[in-house]
């Protein structure tokens, strides 16, 4: 009998051990779901600040709202400074020579027509001496074929003697002509020569009001007709080379606004306009597109490489100021006001930046109107954000 009692009481304590088990393991679980929706609910308490009237104007928040405004994108690519054929001159002396004179230096202006080195050669006496050794005999022979003219008019004379002195003169004439185009070349007057003017050495002008770019020689030089001298430009028609990306291509048009500038100097804006798009298609798949400077600066120089920002797809859109937007672990946020001193960090997509201002696309999970977000003192907003998330 006294066993049959104690297996009684061996079984209710077994019984009582599980249900007590059993309560601790649902009280264990409520308390994890209580603690798990706790959680839950903590990250969007950890979106909102909320401040007293003295903090607010210590950090001098300020509100703004979306505004509609003309926003554009920004194209950026680089190119370098050129200069049109018809404004670059190569300077060459055609008789070829010896290099007496020149006060040229890279960079120097010159004006059209100012003498900027003198050559000197025996060819060159040559040429002179020739030239009015030619025009004596013609003035002889002019004289001599009048004569044989009125000769034979008359039949003094056969018409073979006229027909010969015919023959003479139109000879020297042609070879005067050609003796006059060659002291062309040289840049001496056939008509100012005479023997008192004859000179070994001849004068080599400017053609172009310009600069330097290049000298190539140096005095005592001795200068093949293919040689170059001197490379002068033209600066009035100086352009930038830019290449475009086929995809923006479609983005420009003839007379568009561009500012350009050097990596020496960034915030030295020089406006521009494009004059010119090519149609050829690079294997890099870029075009060339030449643009005017609407001021010319003597500092640009033609090979000098440059920077550029072109304004393309001007659109209104809802914008608020750069400041009011916050990029924090690889998103974009705004500050919005909750009301009463209250302000929650919203997410949102960004679009494009221009001109101190951002393109908002959508306000995520707002996406109401008249929204007033905080403008100046978001940075601080988000420092107290973080400072709340640590403690």
């Amino acid at each position: 009998m006294k066993l049959k009692i104690n297996s009684i009481q061996n079984k209710s304590n077994m019984i009582l051990h599980v249900v007590s088990f059993f309560l601790i393991f649902l009280a264990s679980c409520s308390s994890d779901t209580t603690q798990s929706n706790t959680e839950s609910a903590a990250p969007s308490n950890e979106q909102i600040v909320s401040l007293n009237q003295t903090q607010i104007n210590s950090i001098g928040l300020t509100l703004t709202q979306l505004e509609k405004k003309d926003i554009s994108s920004l194209i950026y690519v680089n190119g370098k400074i050129d200069v049109p054929p018809q404004n670059m001159v190569s300077v060459s002396m055609p008789l070829g020579g010896y290099l007496k004179s020149t006060k040229l230096l890279p960079g120097m202006h010159v004006s059209k027509g100012e003498v900027i080195a003198t050559m000197e050669d025996l060819q060159f006496i040559q040429l002179q001496q020739e030239y009015l050794t030619t025009k004596s005999k013609l003035m002889y022979t002019e004289t001599e074929y009048q004569r044989q003219k009125e000769l034979n008019l008359s039949k003094a004379t056969s018409d073979k003697v006229f027909q010969q002195s015919e023959m003479e003169y139109n000879s020297l004439k042609i070879s005067i002509s050609a003796l006059s185009e060659k002291l062309k070349l040289i840049n001496v007057d056939p008509s100012k020569l005479s023997e008192s003017t004859l000179s070994k050495a001849v004068n080599i002008y400017s053609p172009i009001d310009g600069f330097v770019s290049k000298v190539n020689v140096n005095i005592g030089k001795y200068v093949n007709p293919s040689d170059i001298l001197f490379e002068l430009v033209n600066p009035t028609d100086i352009h930038l080379n830019l290449k475009i990306f086929e995809k923006d291509l479609e983005k420009l048009y003839i007379g568009q606004k561009l500012v350009a500038y050097t990596n020496n100097k960034p915030n030295e804006k020089h406006p521009c306009e494009i004059i010119l798009i090519s149609k050829d298609i690079s294997i890099e798949r870029t075009a060339e597109v030449h643009c005017h400077f609407e001021d010319y600066d003597k500092n640009l120089l033609p090979g000098m490489y440059m920077n550029a920002e072109i304004k393309v797809e001007s659109k209104k859109s809802d914008v608020v100021p750069d400041v009011a937007v916050l990029s924090f672990e690889g998103k974009d946020y705004v500050f919005v006001n909750e009301g009463q001193n209250s302000f929650k960090m919203t997410e949102v997509t960004v679009g494009i930046s221009n001109e101190g201002f951002t393109e908002i696309k959508f306000v995520k999970p707002l996406n109401e109107t008249n929204l007033k977000i905080v403008n100046k003192g978001a940075y601080s907003l988000l420092m107290q954000l973080k400072n709340k998330s640590e403690e």
